[in-house]
């Protein structure tokens, strides 16, 4: 199955073959406040997942960095420095997705607007 998304104003396409892994929801403090709540994401190989348009990179840290669309802003990417895999947003997924999400990471830096009622794992 091919997984296929885009941002917001479509100009910029992702698509895989490969399995996407780690389907997951992020609830750090830079993924709540560069999408304004939640990253929803999961990963395949770097040299699997192909990606066409202008995407901007922004080194969030030491350790990573984050790519979204230049003209319309849509947050897209989480890429590690030091990994061979990308995570790609599950928002941004055409759907349907055939994907579920697998557990909840950096719940200890979660709004306190809000609680993870699903029963998934938490880190």
């Amino acid at each position: 199955m091919t997984t296929k998304g885009h941002c917001l104003c479509g100009g910029v396409t992702f698509q895989t073959d490969a399995m996407p892994q780690g389907a997951s929801v992020c609830h750090c403090g830079q993924c709540r406040r560069q999408t304004g709540h939640l990253w929803a994401s999961a990963y395949v190989a770097k040299e699997a997942l192909h990606v066409t348009g202008d995407v901007t990179w922004y080194a969030s840290s030491d350790n990573a960095k984050r790519g979204f669309c230049a003209k319309c802003g849509t947050v897209l990417f989480w890429a590690a420095h030091d990994e061979d895999t990308i995570s790609f947003s599950l928002g941004g997924i055409d759907n349907p997705t055939g994907l579920s999400l697998t557990k909840h990471i950096f719940t200890a830096d979660k709004g306190d607007y809000y609680e993870i009622n699903d029963g998934l794992p938490q880190k």
